[in-house]
């Protein structure tokens, strides 16, 4: 009855791997006709190249199934045409450890890394009167930007003192191709049992600049036209870089 805010972080998918019985069953069954494990290198960890781990098919089938019960629980309320829902994971799929249960392919790595792999997740926004259904937007926007959209959304004024970091894309949600007004950031300075080491990224417009802090190493990747990352461009665009 009255204005409200929820956030539900799934634990699924993580480790411990592990589901209900039967539907583990169930994807063991149709994991029979799936191509067999091939594996790939990434630093000093091996990389999962297929997509066959019934035990984390199973876990995603919960978590959907979990996410099928709030979206009926507003309908049955009548909430759903005025309620926004957004659904995003905080890192990549774990490619590179810990048994290694998934593959991003096309994607390089995974979660710890700074590759796509790691930082490009599902992000779906749903806001009635708003976004179209079935609509997609490929300008990239990160988890700082929620603050001042749903603000926006909402009919509030943004509060910049307060989201210093986040951009408002509710004119992307409207269908614009707007640019991001601003590169993305991430700082990740420490070693992850994923096989990643210190490093920082830069997001600008469609490239991506990629500094290892342990040596100094830069990698720079045009990312529309090399969304594998295979293509280093340091050495070749010493301007961009």
């Amino acid at each position: 009855e009255k204005p409200f805010f929820a956030y539900l972080p799934f634990n699924a998918p993580h480790v411990p791997i592990g589901a209900r019985a039967d539907l583990v069953a169930k994807w063991e069954e149709k994991a029979k006709q799936a191509s067999a494990d091939a594996w790939g290198q990434e630093g000093r960890n091996q990389v999962r190249l297929v997509q066959n781990h019934a035990a984390y098919a199973a876990m995603l089938e919960q978590l959907d199934t979990g996410i099928g019960r709030v979206l009926a629980a507003l309908e049955k309320n009548g909430l759903t045409g005025k309620t926004i829902v957004i659904f995003m994971s905080d890192n990549g799929g774990l490619s590179t450890a810990e048994g290694s249960p998934t593959s991003n392919l096309p994607l390089r790595a995974g979660k710890g890394w700074p590759y796509e792999g790691g930082v490009r997740e599902p992000l779906i926004v749903v806001a009635p009167g708003v976004t179209t259904p079935g609509t997609t937007c490929e300008v990239p926007v990160i988890s700082t930007d929620f603050y001042p959209t749903l603000l926006e959304l909402a009919g509030q004024s943004l509060k910049p003192e307060q989201h210093l970091d986040g951009v408002s894309f509710v004119p992307l949600l409207k269908g614009g191709k707007t640019p991001r007004p601003q590169p993305l950031f991430w700082h990740y300075p420490h070693y992850a049992n994923q096989g990643g080491a210190p490093n920082g990224v830069i997001r600008d417009g469609d490239w991506k600049l990629i500094e290892w802090y342990v040596d100094g190493a830069l990698e720079l990747y045009h990312i529309p036209e090399d969304i594998s990352e295979k293509n280093d461009l340091a050495a070749q665009e010493p301007g961009k870089t």
